[in-house]
């Protein structure tokens, strides 16, 4: 398959996912609570369900991991990764901030990621080595020549560990203006040249997979907090930066 196939399966399995969500938004769904203490909702279990039959169907020796149904074919040197509502949490409090992740990962890098925000019907595309758009258009981040003049996003302070959340904060309090809230929602803005850094910690696989060839092919940087490449077997920690040159100094006060 070429990549141009690859993007364009991927834009139907956001588009499946999008079908399935749409139904459900605001319309008080029971919630559950997995035994990590995440929620899930009918929703999110219908849009996995959705994309991964069309993988199974179309693609069926490439490997999923999804976030509700786990990993299908094992080993596979391709493997689809689905988050069907990053942001679960916003899509139960009726906040369109939440997004559909989509990333196809070759050898264990991702190649290629989705942020669907189907609400909204705003689309991330990023592909390795082109340039990534927002619903169609080219897009590109922002530079920053200073720290104290960057906009900082993240999930919430709850997400990092004791030491780690220290040392965030203290990154926070130097940066111009901090927001918190908007799971995947940040990566997109960061994108698009709005926010200027991103950081979390304790991600697992499809929580990022799909966000590094978006801020990457926008012209920023997306790595872990020790500045490398994020893949299949990376920590979790995460760095995206709109202007790559503030990552010595972000890394360095993340690292303590």
């Amino acid at each position: 398959m070429s990549r141009a196939d690859d993007l364009a399966f991927a834009h139907r399995l956001a588009d499946a996912a999008g079908e399935a969500i749409r139904p459900w938004f605001r319309a008080r769904v029971e919630v559950e609570t997995k035994g990590d203490a995440s929620p899930v909702t009918v929703a999110d279990r219908a849009a996995e369900t959705a994309m991964r039959a069309l993988i199974e169907a179309e693609r069926p020796t490439d490997g999923i991991v999804g976030e509700e149904f786990g990993i299908s074919n094992p080993g596979a040197s391709r493997v689809w990764v689905l988050d069907p509502i990053d942001g679960t949490r916003s899509f139960i409090a009726g906040r369109p901030i939440f997004g559909t992740l989509v990333a196809l990962l070759e050898e264990g890098s991702p190649v290629l990621g989705i942020i669907d925000q189907p609400i909204g019907r705003d689309r991330w595309a990023g592909v390795e080595g082109e340039a990534t758009t927002l619903n169609g258009a080219a897009i590109t981040t922002r530079r920053c020549p200073a720290l104290s003049m960057a906009l900082i996003a993240s999930t919430g302070p709850q997400y990092f560990h004791t030491p780690e959340r220290a040392r965030f904060e203290a990154l926070a309090a130097a940066a111009g203006q901090l927001v918190y809230g908007g799971d995947c929602y940040n990566y997109g803005l960061v994108a698009a040249g709005h926010i200027d850094i991103v950081v979390e910690a304790n991600l697992k696989l499809h929580d990022f997979a799909a966000l590094a060839p978006i801020v990457i092919g926008a012209g920023g940087s997306m790595t872990d907090w020790e500045g490398r490449a994020l893949t299949g077997d990376s920590n979790g920690s995460v760095i995206a930066l709109g202007d790559a040159s503030l990552l010595p100094e972000v890394s360095r006060r993340l690292l303590g």
